[in-house]
């Protein structure tokens, strides 16, 4: 197992070691480290899942699931490829998406039903089919910007950094993660506020 203080001087400036370290750690099966894992990242994958979900009970337990999975999954983190906070927050975008999709399909389901039966009040459906409709138009929009904007805009605004936390778990200065992100918010008013 590895001691909280690795890295000695340079380690206590920064809290210990940093979280790409601790999911190298994690891979190794240190439990330990996983706890500095999950300490550091439930906060954040909870913001970004509440904000996908809105619901409090399957928002936790979507960030168990999504924990868990960093866990059993930590051997594929490759550090070259981004931060960890990064992959764990794309993880944890994926799973409260499919739970999403999932809810939407049993909604679908009864909406199909209800559909069928007299009686059913129009506004009801009409505004169930624009919420869907606009919910997939935010999401053309979002996959439109560059994956460094939608990476920054994500973790920003799903996952409830600060710009500095985005900075760090992203290793940039702050200034490019301002640009960036006012750059990807640029694009995608452009993209909202054209013909869906």
């Amino acid at each position: 197992m590895h001691s909280a203080d690795h890295g000695g001087e340079a380690g206590r400036q920064t809290d210990g070691p940093d979280l790409d370290q601790l999911m190298l750690w994690t891979a190794e099966g240190d439990r330990e480290a996983f706890s500095g894992v999950y300490d550091r990242a439930a906060g954040p994958v909870m913001g970004l899942v509440h904000r996908v979900l809105r619901d409090p009970a399957q928002s936790e337990e979507v960030v168990q699931d999504v924990l868990l999975e960093v866990w059993r999954t930590s051997g594929r983190f490759e550090p070259g490829r981004g931060s960890a906070m990064t992959w764990i927050m794309t993880l944890a975008h994926r799973r409260a998406v499919d739970r999403v999709r999932s809810s939407q399909a049993g909604a679908d389901r009864e909406r199909r039903a209800v559909l069928l039966s007299p009686g059913l009040p129009f506004d009801d459906v009409t505004e169930q089919v624009e919420t869907h409709l606009e919910w997939q138009r935010v999401r053309r929009c979002v996959h439109a910007l560059t994956d460094i904007q939608r990476e920054t805009v994500a973790l920003t605004y799903y996952g409830g950094l600060t710009y500095k936390e985005v900075a760090q778990s992203l290793s940039v200065p702050l200034g490019t993660v301002k640009t960036r992100l006012r750059d990807g918010l640029i694009r995608l008013r452009a993209c909202l506020g054209g013909t869906p």
